[in-house]
């Protein structure tokens, strides 16, 4: 019998190299739970027919001593990542039947490495949303407590991972969409630099902002699968090269800059009050703590609601009904436009593409885009600049707890604050990693997260290891 509750990457691959189960064996430990437990959490929209099959090719590497690391892990991917032959859709009905002709970067080098994927899990549609409610193949539940919402938009990479469904899982990050779900299911939730990991083969939504990122049960796992996807994609117009990547030495990193002006409205007492808790256990263990301004910041969010849906506009515009996707019957052509977008995108999307194109439109793009893209730029410097001061940032990673299914669903804009501490490090580029920082009085998980200046994300491990150590 796999203890699977207890296994952590390191673990699972010491005991499949000292032959203590197999790569199939671990694979079925995980098929076993996700019979049981994905009916009620709809994590999965789909489990692969041939994990079993990749387990063995796996097992093979073991035998023939070229394992690596992650070699037989099994995991969860989320479905606007594409693997070769099989569907992603983005959890749209406008892609519902769209099967990837190839592997996107970040699959090709998981498969060079042995991995194993379970299956493509839920999220929200074309990663618009904070909660994983907005797919149109049913909501997703959080492994936690089932009557809540696990985050978005990677919510159902989250909720596999969290309820023990894979041992590892990938999601995606425009806006906090791994951080969050990794803050409502008790997880470590990393998103790296722009440019570090190939965005090439993923289902677009902004540009750019968007990044593959990774989840893990702890700090060290994130890591693991950090270190192995972050390189130069000749193939991916945003990565960076090799000799840009420069990464801040470790060991020395102990200042802390805390933005408290950010926190003016909006933030559950719980989550400040276990916040300042988490200060003091940093304080404790040689950590300084400094305020620090961030002016420009408190625009993060409205600035974000107007760069992302213009990139979404002009993303989605590609989803026609012609070329392939979901295609309406009309009597001409442009009958055939408007019932394929308005039968296959579900009110998230419409709304984000209405929004997009508004912002873009002749008379506005100045007022408002144009706007956005200065006040990002804005953002960027002085985040930049703050880290001349201070080793990291440290905010709480969402204001509020996981909240019940249904229960903003009719209020966007609430919806939409749920990112009002992710935005900076997305407009900015910069790294930023989600802890779990304890459980409030019902249970529920509380997380914090730090930001890093580019490509830093190894001090974000050693502040993330150190952390998870204090007690």
């Amino acid at each position: 019998m796999i203890d699977i509750q207890s296994l952590t990457i390191e673990k699972a691959h010491a005991a499949l190299k000292e032959g203590e189960f197999t790569c199939r064996e671990l694979a079925e430990a995980y098929r076993k739970v996700i019979a049981e437990k994905n009916k009620e959490l709809n994590a999965y929209l789909e489990v692969f027919d041939d994990a079993l099959v990749q387990a063995d090719i796996a097992q093979k590497m073991f035998k023939e001593g070229k394992a690596t690391m992650l070699t037989g892990i099994p995991f969860a991917i989320k479905d606007n990542i594409l693997i070769e032959g099989k569907i992603a859709s983005a959890s749209s009905k406008i892609l519902g039947n769209y099967k990837a002709s190839y592997d996107s970067t970040v699959i090709k080098d998981l498969k060079k490495a042995g991995a194993v994927f379970l299956g493509r899990t839920n999220m929200d549609e074309f990663a618009m949303g904070s909660s994983t409610q907005t797919s149109a193949y049913g909501v997703t539940r959080n492994p936690i407590d089932p009557t809540r919402v696990p985050g978005g938009s990677s919510g159902g990479s989250a909720a596999a991972l969290g309820g023990n469904l894979a041992l590892a899982s990938l999601g995606t990050e425009t806006c906090g969409s791994v951080r969050e779900p990794a803050a409502f299911c008790g997880l470590v939730g990393l998103k790296p630099t722009y440019g570090a990991v190939s965005r090439q083969g993923i289902i677009a939504m902004g540009n750019s902002l968007d990044q593959v990122s990774p989840f893990g049960k702890c700090v060290r796992d994130t890591e693991i699968i950090f270190n192995l996807l972050s390189r130069y994609d000749k193939e991916d117009s945003t990565s960076v090269s090799d000799d840009l990547r420069k990464p801040k030495k470790t060991g020395t990193s102990k200042k802390i800059g805390v933005p408290w002006h950010l926190f003016k409205e909006g933030v559950d007492p719980q989550i400040e009050g276990n916040f300042k808790q988490s200060l003091e256990k940093l304080t404790k263990v040689g950590y300084e703590i400094v305020d620090i301004e961030l002016p420009f910041s408190k625009y993060s969010l409205a600035a974000y609601y107007i760069i992302m849906p213009a990139e979404v506009s002009t993303n989605l515009s590609r989803f026609d009904g012609i070329r392939y996707g979901y295609s309406a019957k009309g009597d001409n052509l442009m009958e055939v436009y408007k019932k394929s977008r308005a039968e296959g995108f579900g009110k998230e999307a419409r709304r984000r593409i209405l929004l997009g194109a508004y912002v873009l439109s002749h008379g506005y793009y100045d007022a408002y885009y144009n706007k956005a893209i200065k006040i990002r730029e804005k953002i960027k410097e002085e985040v930049v600049n703050s880290f001349k001061t201070v080793d990291y940032i440290l905010t709480p990673t969402v204001p509020v707890l996981p909240f019940k299914i249904g229960e903003k669903m009719d209020d966007p804009v609430a919806m939409y604050l749920c990112d009002i501490f992710s935005a900076p490090a997305n407009l900015a580029g910069v790294p930023s990693i989600a802890i779990p920082s304890g459980k409030s009085s019902e249970g529920l998980p509380f997380s914090i997260q730090f930001m890093a200046p580019h490509f830093s994300e190894n001090t974000l491990f050693e502040i993330g290891k150190n952390f998870e150590e204090i007690k």
